[in-house]
């Protein structure tokens, strides 16, 4: 429930990476001995996660922003069904198995439903490195007698991808190399828990990525990085409400796409060591934005930039080169009163005020979008359905948008 047209003023702190957390979890399960995950945040999908490692055996101890993941015990039993189903990420379970047990059986994922995401790029380097792979009855199967190190291009430049082949790359025997890699924050994150476990991984964050596998990890200590989506929207919402926030605990470089287009409208944005200002302006210039892989705006933040666009002078387009349906959030800010329109890959977007309204969330960033867009509205309650989907990315939302000012709330649904 959110009444807008408040300015957001104030300071909020960013927490752990999502797309890092979802990653990290699964990949301590490649060690020997106890992980400790750092400034976790606290979501929906870690919570499933943990069900899924107590499910394996593993010895999951959670205590707000810390996990610690005991997998001396864990054995690889067939996840056809049950947790597994709950997450898209869940595929990183499959990596993670293959690389320790050399087995593996998934359920296909599930998450958010904006398209759906073929993982033929995970199969190909799982096949590459000398598994068997079959689909039988929704889930996957995979068999290794061992895995080997092999070339893998990947014609796609998929983050699942480049982090599930790592996982499993990590204890097979030689070289792997990865081309066509994905360069996100994520994998370098990914990659640094893996070296300090033992792992010896070299380029991650660039296109071409070198694993020499090793038989053994170790345990160890990891602080995940900042979650730059979440970041992102904060700066979004600041600049949407003509607030003033500094979005604290952050690394500047991960928003240079973000903030190259805040500014180009004609917010100020000042960047500090890890933290970034954001303040608002009574107007704002159209742009046109493409969605596109790092170092490019960020596919996950389109939705939420959807909703600042309509704040803008003029007709702005934004296009997203990395899903071509991800414009669920669109007909929702229709109904509050956007001018909208989506011809394939983007959406046209005439600036105008919005009006309050009954909304529902399709996916995560969609909700997100549709709680930004809530906050410029004036008069009226705005009520966002399917929050539930916005509590796998976005964790402590309501207390932290009230910090800032926000009259925002939630009631349980009849």
């Amino acid at each position: 429930m959110i009444r807008g047209g408040r300015p957001l003023r104030g300071s909020v702190s960013i927490s752990g990476a999502k797309n890092s957390a979802i990653a990290l979890i699964p990949a301590a399960i490649l060690a020997e001995s106890e992980v400790v995950l750092d400034n976790l945040p606290i979501l929906s999908d870690v919570a499933v996660y943990s069900e899924i490692l107590e499910e394996l055996g593993a010895r999951v101890l959670w205590d707000g922003n810390q996990m610690r993941i005991d997998p001396t015990h864990i054995r690889s039993i067939p996840m056809p069904n049950g947790p597994v189903k709950k997450l898209r990420a869940s595929y990183y379970m499959m990596g993670a198995l293959l690389g320790r047990f050399k087995e593996a059986t998934i359920g296909l994922p599930g998450g958010c439903n904006f398209e759906p995401r073929p993982i033929d790029q995970h199969i190909k380097g799982f096949e590459a490195l000398g598994a068997t792979v079959t689909n039988e009855h929704g889930a996957i199967h995979l068999h290794a007698k061992e895995l080997r190190g092999a070339k893998v291009y990947l014609d796609v430049s998929s983050v699942g991808a480049t982090i599930n082949i790592m996982l499993a790359a990590t204890r097979a025997k030689g070289a792997t190399i990865i081309e066509n890699a994905a360069k996100e924050p994520e994998i370098i994150d990914v990659a640094t828990l893996l070296n300090s476990m033992g792992a010896v991984i070299k380029g991650a964050g660039t296109e071409t990525i070198r694993i020499e596998g090793v038989t053994e990890l170790k345990g160890c200590r990891h602080s995940i990085i900042p979650d730059r989506i979440q970041a992102g929207t904060y700066m979004i919402a600041a600049a949407a409400t003509r607030g003033d926030v500094l979005i604290d605990g952050v690394i500047p470089k991960h928003l240079e796409a973000l903030t190259a287009k805040l500014l180009e409208m004609g917010a100020h944005v000042e960047e500090l060591d890890e933290s970034i200002r954001v303040i608002g302006q009574p107007e704002y210039q159209h742009v046109d934005v493409k969605a596109l892989v790092y170092p490019g705006f960020p596919t996950d933040i389109q939705s939420p930039m959807t909703s600042l666009l309509t704040q803008a002078k003029g007709v702005s387009v934004l296009s997203d080169f990395v899903y071509s349906n991800r414009f669920k959030h669109v007909p929702e800010l229709v109904r509050m009163g956007a001018k909208i329109r989506v011809e394939g890959r983007s959406a046209i977007i005439e600036g105008g005020p919005l009006n309050a309204a009954k909304v529902k969330a399709a996916d995560l960033r969609a909700g997100a979008a549709l709680v930004v867009a809530g906050l410029t509205v004036p008069e009226g309650t705005t009520e966002v359905f399917g929050v539930e989907l916005i509590d796998r990315g976005y964790d402590h939302l309501v207390p932290n948008l009230r910090a800032l000012g926000a009259d925002v709330w939630r009631e349980m649904e009849e």
